[in-house]
């Protein structure tokens, strides 16, 4: 039987959430997960199974609590710019994130929330 886990599991992944969505996930290296999370690669890899699985959880996590805060639709916009064109289990999390939102205009507050990063204004 294996050891319990020593973690909180939705810590890791809400520390995971705020790595991804400021250095995207091609950004964002396992190194750099394990200095966040405080976790050892070998838990990582045990907790879930990947940095992709990891990546998911994290999108995942937005869920019903998708707030449009800046670090929500950063990480929504990596999602989207890097991986929902290749991998359709992000798509599906993008397009029900998308679909659950409370405003229409998703793609209005994705633009102002990258036209924002780009006066520096987030």
């Amino acid at each position: 039987m294996g050891r319990p886990r020593k973690f909180d599991e939705t810590e890791v992944v809400s520390l995971a959430r705020e790595l991804f969505a400021s250095r995207g996930y091609h950004g964002t290296s396992l190194d750099e997960l394990v200095n966040s999370t405080g976790l050892l690669r070998g838990s990582i890899y045990k907790a879930f199974g990947s940095k992709r699985n990891l990546f998911e959880a994290a999108l995942s996590s937005l869920g019903d609590d998708f707030d449009q805060s800046p670090e929500s639709l950063d990480l929504l916009t990596v999602a989207l710019k890097e991986l929902a064109s290749e991998d359709a289990k992000v798509a599906k999390i993008c397009q029900e994130i998308i679909s659950r939102a409370d405003s229409k205009n998703v793609s209005e507050i994705l633009g102002r929330n990258l036209l924002a990063k780009m006066k520096g204004q987030n």
